[in-house]
């Protein structure tokens, strides 16, 4: 059988700190929510086999500047999905330390 002070708790965290940790988790969530939502609006305007919603931005114009393959819009638009992503990851792994 497990007891417990008074004023720790079960996890360690006082009556003053819980109230605290309340307000950053609930930040956290918000925050991984927002990420989260972007991230799929990110991930459905790449270009799929036979175009996708990046081709009304400009994604679909070729021309001399698409040596490469792939346009400035489609460049910039893997990467900011990559920074969302990575975005998307810290703040699961931080609620998962918070929660635990």
């Amino acid at each position: 059988m497990t007891y417990y002070f008074a004023s720790t708790g079960p996890f360690g965290r006082g009556p003053v700190a819980e109230k605290g940790c309340e307000v950053l988790d609930a930040f956290v969530a918000v925050f991984q929510l927002l990420v989260s939502l972007a991230l799929i609006f990110l991930i459905l305007l790449h270009a799929g086999r036979g175009g996708g919603v990046s081709d009304m931005f400009g994604g679909g114009m070729s021309g001399a500047g698409n040596i490469s393959g792939s346009t400035v819009v489609e460049r910039n638009l893997d990467r900011l999905t990559v920074v969302v992503a990575v975005l998307f990851s810290l703040a699961t792994l931080l609620l998962t330390w918070l929660l635990a």
